[in-house]
């Protein structure tokens, strides 16, 4: 049975039923058996034989065996962990001193933090609930005003959904039937250009009115730097770098300082060398790893593969061309090479030079709360990206390794480590049923003709790919202000996947635009679950409209960026194309 009038009812009867408060998952169940039931109903058989059933058992056995949804579990998995056991004040108050120089400093260290945990956890409210509780009263207690503090936090949170490893990512890829490695490609630079977006607002605010964001008092930003520090310098050198390589030569003066109490050793003089060198060992590591993969790897890899075509001896085919693997780079990449790593030398000398007692003290703080976190998200990202792994196996080590980090913190306890992995249970079991209701709802929507009638009706009105393009984005934007990214993209995106290639549009690009476009769900009223994330943490003085207001200016950044996405495409399809081609 056809009938395009159902199928529309359908889609009107999801969005009312799930503005009522309903579980999704079972809405789309319900909905889609109900009406499944009517499409196939045959007067001549009992109805128990009714095939919308044997659709729902079909449809529930290829949610389940679907290999992209593997590593939900994982991630998930990572994130909890992350949030349980790893210490983010300490992250949060090594990256302030750090920062404490630049205008609107505990703004800015909110934004870096909230991006670097996000990254880590993917976990949009339990990001934005630990920053409201680490960083909310500190800017309000300094003087800042409460929508710049509120809304830094909530638009910070929900950098984590779109910044790779992201789960938002697996599931728009599991339903589009797209690359979760060419997506998390496509998604690398858009996600960390909206977060540099946020970082001009914020300081750009803060420098147009300083009232917003009050310089904070001496004693906030002085940096304890422990007595054999000072000693240290007095000793041997003013540059801590410059010490500690004298200390290597000539240990005997340094034993007679303590460190932790305890005489200073051989072994923390070579610790704290090693410390001293992270910024140039952070360098020469980033440059390395981009001239290994782009001029050793990629040639290699073309001078071993298979040699296809070969023509008999003597015969007047004229040999193939040089493939750009097998001739290397173009000229502009060892232009931009080069001078990126002139830029980063100058860099790495001019913090060398200025490295004082207060300055190396900051850098082990960031050494200490910050690296261990960035090393194991980087290698998750690098063997996925790399394709050194799978999606999967790539969800399992950083799984481990986040095991591994909150171990080692000693935070990470029995009752912490069974809430991680009561909750990971939780979260994929929802995500699964609501694949599960997916596709059958959308199974159902077909069959009743509603998914034609709107490829029709959108055809009908000869729009160019940027009038779609616009319309869609538009809609799904609309969509974020009562729904969840989740219904989006589980719900409305499979309708407009068909007609992208009628348009001729990356599905890609388009994407990658959507996964921007659905940070404004999480910062649109009614629904804003950032809003109400950071409500139950903030002081009661801190009304909700304060942080809906504190939360607008960002979705503005977030048109922008969508718009300069569509306007320069290579920032979201360069990264997928230069590693994976096509």
């Amino acid at each position: 049975m056809s009938d395009p009038a159902l199928g529309l009812l359908m889609l009107v009867l999801i969005v009312v039923v799930i503005m009522m408060g309903f579980a999704t998952a079972f809405t789309l169940m319900g909905l889609g058996m109900f009406f499944g039931f009517i499409a196939f109903y045959d007067p001549s058989q009992n109805w128990t034989h009714n095939r919308v059933f044997d659709l729902m058992v079909q449809r529930t056995y290829g949610a389940m065996t679907n290999d992209v949804l593997i590593s939900i579990p994982l991630f998930v998995l990572m994130g909890y962990v992350m949030e349980r056991g790893a210490l983010v004040d300490k992250m949060f108050y090594s990256i302030q001193l750090a920062f404490r120089r630049v205008p609107a400093s505990l703004a800015v260290a909110t934004l870096i933090v909230c991006t670097f945990w996000g990254i880590a956890s993917g976990l949009v409210g339990a990001v934005v609930v630990l920053m409201g509780v680490i960083a909310f009263n500190p800017m309000l207690r300094a003087g800042y005003d409460v929508k710049l503090a509120s809304g830094v936090i909530t638009a910070g949170g929900t950098l984590g959904i779109l910044i790779p490893p992201s789960v938002m990512i697996i599931v728009y890829a599991a339903v589009a039937g797209q690359s979760v490695v060419k997506l998390y490609a496509a998604a690398m630079f858009p996600g960390f250009f909206l977060a540099l977006l946020y970082l001009i607002y914020i300081i750009g605010w803060a420098l147009i009115d300083p009232k917003i964001a009050p310089p904070l008092p001496e004693e906030q930003t002085r940096v304890k730097v422990p007595a054999w520090i000072t000693s240290f310098e007095r000793i041997y050198s003013p540059n801590m770098f410059i010490a500690l390589s004298r200390a290597l030569v000539s240990p005997a003066q340094a034993r007679g300082l303590q460190i932790d109490g305890k005489p200073m050793s051989y072994g923390a003089i070579v610790q704290n060398f090693i410390i001293a060198l992270v910024p140039f060992l952070l360098t020469f590591v980033t440059m390395a790893t981009v001239w290994w993969y782009v001029v050793i790897h990629q040639q290699a890899a073309a001078a071993g593969a298979p040699i296809e075509g070969l023509q008999q001896l003597g015969s007047s085919v004229p040999p193939p061309s040089a493939t750009p693997a097998e001739t290397g780079p173009d000229f502009q990449f060892y232009l931009w090479f080069w001078i990126s790593a002139a830029v980063l030398a100058l860099w790495t000398a001019r913090s060398y030079w200025r490295m004082n007692g207060e300055r190396f003290e900051v850098l082990k703080l960031l050494t200490s709360s910050v690296m261990p976190l960035g090393i194991l998200t980087a290698v998750v990202l690098a063997v996925i990206l790399f394709g050194i792994t799978t999606a999967t196996e790539s969800a399992g080590v950083g799984a481990a390794g986040a095991f591994i980090l909150a171990f080692h913190a000693r935070t990470l306890d029995w009752k912490r480590t069974k809430e991680a992995v009561f909750l990971t249970a939780k979260t994929t079991a929802m995500v699964c049923w609501l694949f599960v209701g997916s596709a059958l709802f959308s199974a159902v929507f077909a069959i009743l003709g509603g998914q034609a009638l709107l490829e029709s009706w959108v055809l009908s009105l000869n729009m160019t790919p940027v009038q779609f393009m616009i319309l869609s984005q538009a809609i799904i934007f609309v969509l974020g202000w009562p729904l969840e990214w989740t219904e989006i993209i589980i719900i409305f995106v499979p309708i407009f996947l068909p007609m992208l290639k009628h348009f001729n549009i990356d599905p890609i690009l388009w994407g990658t635009l959507v996964f921007v476009n659905l940070q404004a769900a999480f910062l649109s009223p009614p629904v804003a679950m950032s809003a109400f994330y950071l409500k139950g943490v903030s002081p009661k003085h801190v009304t909700l409209n304060q942080i809906f207001a504190g939360m607008m200016p960002y979705m503005l950044i977030v048109i922008v960026c969508m718009v300069i996405m569509y306007l320069w495409p290579g920032m979201t399809l360069w990264l997928p194309k230069y590693l994976y081609g096509g």
